[in-house]
């Protein structure tokens, strides 16, 4: 098995007449813990919703594992399957189902998604609202929880399937320092357990901290890396 999960290459992006994404290239390894950083708007999150198949592109290739994205190219659906598998992803504003609890927003994908049991998905389910400490919140609502808590359903819900990669968008916006600080221990662990971990962020005190990659993107393109120390 190939140390690298997941290769970016010559990634291009319009929106109308605008430039979004240039020509981005990078490789990440299984195991490593890689923040993108750059301005509002620069295209941090449109990366990490062209890795998770969300979002088309106009040119270049996306590779994660056996999966390959193509731009211009519309994925099968045998596919998109596959990369649901592999790779989950924690959008910035949670993003839960409100009409959902806690619990049944982490085994919705299992089931209706991926065909898992219902009693084996909340199972899953209970273990990983447990692992992250929510397990007491397994039957609020998204409106019930603090905004820690329903980043961590949000975590669980995304690992729900267990995929190797995990991608976080803006992972402290709205957090205060001790949340901070939680939410960074908590990526350590995920990072031990042996998952890749990808997040787009502007806050580089968080990214320096908790990394051992920085990505700086620029005018479409990844610049600069820099390697301070996991």
């Amino acid at each position: 098995m190939s140390d690298t999960i997941l290769r970016v290459r010559d990634l291009r992006l319009h929106r109308g007449a605008r430039q979004i994404l240039a020509g981005v290239e990078f490789d990440v390894s299984r195991g490593d813990l890689v923040a993108i950083m750059g301005s509002s708007g620069s295209g941090k999150t449109t990366i990490l919703r062209t890795i998770a198949g969300l979002e088309p592109f106009d040119g270049g290739q996306v590779e994660l594992d056996a999966v390959v994205l193509r731009g211009r190219t519309p994925p099968s659906m045998d596919a998109l399957r596959l990369l649901r598998r592999k790779v989950g992803m924690v959008f910035q504003f949670h993003c839960l189902f409100e009409h959902l609890t806690a619990l049944h927003n982490v085994c919705l994908a299992p089931v209706h998604a991926h065909g898992v049991a219902p009693r084996d998905a909340e199972r899953r389910a209970r273990e990983l609202l447990a692992a992250f400490g929510v397990e007491h919140r397994a039957d609020a609502l998204p409106r019930q929880l603090s905004g820690g808590e329903a980043q961590r359903v949000a975590i669980a819900r995304a690992l729900a399937v267990d995929p190797p990669l995990l991608l976080m968008d803006e992972p402290t916006a709205a957090l205060d320092s001790e949340r901070k600080d939680d939410l960074g221990e908590l990526l350590r662990r995920l990072r031990a357990d042996g998952r890749t971990l990808v997040m787009a962020t502007h806050d580089e005190a968080f990214a320096r901290v908790l990394t051992a990659r920085i990505l700086s993107l620029r005018d479409g393109m990844i610049r600069e890396g820099s390697s301070p120390g996991a």
